[in-house]
């Protein structure tokens, strides 16, 4: 099975990272591959040296969050990473996407960040191991990456190991018990001292002062930690010496550039403020000034990993020579068969769905369906900051209802820009007497006149409904201020139920951590009858499609298979068995218990040989107490997302709200209703 992206992440600090890459892009390439490259985590949003050696000319470099914005905001930042991805990806096959490198605040946790990225981005990772310490501590780091790996429902493909000339590792020693691959890559070498340029690029640094090219000057001599007192550290300067002080210490390079004015002490070769933590204002001009040949780099890596990848000459790559670049190619070409990659020997999910993955599906669907929306509650303050963020996103077209001089006042004053939308008063429109006409007619047989018709299309969520009836509107959203019957009413005298369907019913989508399950109904019908029981399903299934989802019906109760019995038990039988005359074509099991239906070990023992129990998609409560209280304990014990509730069996698609929704909710449900709208039902 041939791989067509793959997520590149070193387990710990990796100074070769730049040559796999290379070597993984050319292989995707040699493969029939338009390759594009991307980085999900970057220490400092200015640049990132890897993706500049690594971005075409024509290509931007990408990356999608930086490592504080990881721990401030993961939510966002998460989001954020998954929405520049589908960005990159788009007019390529295929990607390569890098992990960190242990050189930001992130660095602790790391690792892990980068498996639960791979994992929403569902991207299959190449793991890149250290080798030193022999086969058997490489051999344990293995097993650690590929536990959190699995842990946090990342799939692996294989292992990199960089094979170097010192103490070369044997591929069946490192490989030996390790359930993927195992590649031993040899590294790409340079003989010639690192010059400051190749610091400073493999630091990620910034020159801050010193006129002379880095490129001009090499160093040979071991740096030198400035961690004491100035007292005890002048006398260890001399003119061959990179000084790294921690960027919070001004008073560091204020000494060194006096000290070394005076005469009396030496310049050093140059100065490294390092660590996360802003250099004082006036520290730059003041070197500029008073040491203007000497070079002060500023790095965000901390004090003692820029001392550590100094003296071990373990400097990431920050560019390779041609020479290089060609020797990179062979070496991983050599160890590693990206064509064979893949299948049997990749240990992790290839289903997984999370929950940030289906929101972003969700808003990608519904911005290719390009449908128009209309919210009756123009007037409140989370539809506006909705309508801002749909709007914004490009996610569907959107008319707001209510005054249209409150809409816009509210608006201004919340900071939020509706410009895109339509606004429409209803009391005030053009709409308002054809829409009562027409809504005078079709309720005539409930004896309503065109003056009680007029009334009634100036409440908000009858004009809208009439405005989705009259195809002015693709579908409506509701019901953040008014209640789920006030939404609904308008919906089911004039819209109507669809072909075959007699009830309106509705379903949540559960996210849970790894997969995205069907409930229903938990929120219209509180005591559907063996028929309304299969209709819901049936609607369910329906719903399950028009999102990506493979409808696997269970029909629960307090019952698995014959285990049971009783009314509510032969209940749910016989909704089966008309389910299954409705439609014999769909995969439905019942009665099943709820772990019956979702766990695979309980199925095996309490239905062996069911064509859904243990993998169910659909679950339709007997209920409304059952559905509705069971959605809210996954919600707030298992921490599910849920979305909903969606409603089914309308002829076009109307939703409601919670009147607690939150923002989110509302982008959410406004989302769903647009792909309902763009999508034809079967």
């Amino acid at each position: 099975m041939a791989v067509r992206s793959l997520y590149l992440c070193p387990t710990q600090h990796c100074p070769h990272l730049l040559q796999f890459a290379v070597g993984a892009i050319a292989g995707l390439r040699a493969e029939g591959a338009r390759v594009t490259v991307f980085r999900p985590i970057v220490a400092d949003s200015r640049g990132d040296r890897l993706l500049k050696a690594l971005s075409e000319p024509t290509e931007p470099p990408a990356w999608g969050a930086t490592a504080d914005q990881l721990l401030n905001t993961p939510g966002d930042a998460l989001g954020q990473i998954i929405a520049r991805f589908a960005t990159r990806l788009q007019g390529h096959t295929a990607a390569v996407v890098l992990g960190s490198e242990y050189d930001c605040s992130l660095a602790p946790v790391e690792f892990a960040w980068n498996t639960k990225v791979a994992a929403n981005l569902d991207v299959p990772m190449l793991l890149v191991v250290p080798a030193d310490g022999g086969a058997d501590l490489v051999r344990e780091r293995i097993a650690v990456a590929l536990d959190e790996a699995t842990r946090n429902l990342a799939q692996v493909l294989g292992i990199i190991v960089p094979s170097g000339r010192q103490a070369p590792l044997v591929l069946e020693e490192v490989a030996r018990d390790c359930p993927v691959p195992v590649h031993l890559v040899r590294e790409v070498e340079g003989d010639a001292a690192p010059d400051l340029a190749a610091v400073a690029a493999g630091l990620g640094a910034e020159q801050l002062a010193g006129g002379i090219a880095l490129s001009a000057q090499s160093f040979a001599s071991p740096p030198l930690v400035a961690d004491m007192s100035l007292t005890h550290l002048l006398p260890l300067i001399d003119k061959e010496t990179i000084a790294i002080f921690s960027a919070d210490r001004a008073e560091i390079a204020v000494g060194l550039c006096v000290a070394g004015a005076s005469g009396r002490f030496s310049f050093p070769a140059a100065a490294i403020a390092a660590g996360p933590w802003p250099l004082e204002r006036g520290v730059a001009d003041l070197w500029r000034r008073v040491a203007p040949s000497v070079p002060l780099l500023r790095t965000p890596v901390g004090v003692r990993e820029v001392s550590r990848l100094l003296e071990a000459d373990a400097l990431p790559v920050a560019e390779l020579a041609e020479a290089h670049r060609a020797e990179a190619i062979r070496n991983f070409s050599a160890a590693v068969d990206l064509s064979r990659l893949g299948g049997a020997a990749t240990i992790g999910r290839d289903d997984v769905v999370t929950p940030m993955m289906f929101e972003h599906r969700l808003l990608e669907a519904a911005r290719a369906a390009d449908r128009h929306i209309v919210l009756p509650e123009g007037e409140e303050d989370r539809i506006l900051r909705a309508a801002h963020r749909l709007l914004e996103q490009g996610i569907c077209r959107l008319t707001l209802l209510g005054n249209v001089e409150t809409i816009r006042g509210r608006a201004a004053e919340l900071g939020v820009d509706i410009a895109g939308a339509q606004l429409i008063d209803p009391r005030r429109s053009e709409l308002l007497e054809p829409f009562a006409a027409r809504y005078a007619e079709l309720r005539k047989k409930k004896g309503v006149t065109l003056e009680q018709a007029r009334q009634r299309v100036m409440d908000v969520s009858y004009f809208g409904t009439m405005m989705v009836l009259e195809s002015l509107a693709d579908g409506m959203v509701s019901g953040s201020v008014n209640t789920t019957a006030h939404t609904i009413r308008p919906a089911l005298e004039v819209i109507r139920t669809r072909p075959g369907i007699s009830v309106v019913s509705s379903v949540f989508f559960m996210c849970l951590a790894d997969r995205v399950l069907v409930f229903g109904d938990c929120a219209v019908n509180p005591n559907p009858t063996p028929d309304q029981l299969a209709e819901i399903a049936l609607s369910s299934a329906a719903t399950a499609r028009q999102f990506g989802i493979d409808p696997r019906i269970a029909m629960l109760s307090y019952s698995t298979g014959s285990s049971g019995s009783g009314p509510d038990v032969e209940a749910t039988v016989e909704a089966t068995r008309l389910l299954r005359e409705m439609a014999p074509e769909l995969p439905v099991d019942g009665p099943l218990q709820y772990d019956a239906a979702v766990e695979p070990s309980v199925a095996l023992t309490k239905l062996p040989g069911s064509p859904v129990a243990g993998r169910a998609t659909i679950l339709i409560f007997p209920d409304l107490q059952t559905g509705n209280n069971t959605y809210k304990a996954v919600q707030r014990s298992a921490g599910a997302l849920a979305i909903g509730p969606v409603l089914q069996g309308l002829n076009k698609p109307v939703n409601d709200l919670s009147r607690g929704a939150l923002v989110s909710d509302i982008v959410n449900t406004v989302a769903i209703t647009a792909i309902q709208a763009g999508t034809e039902e079967p």
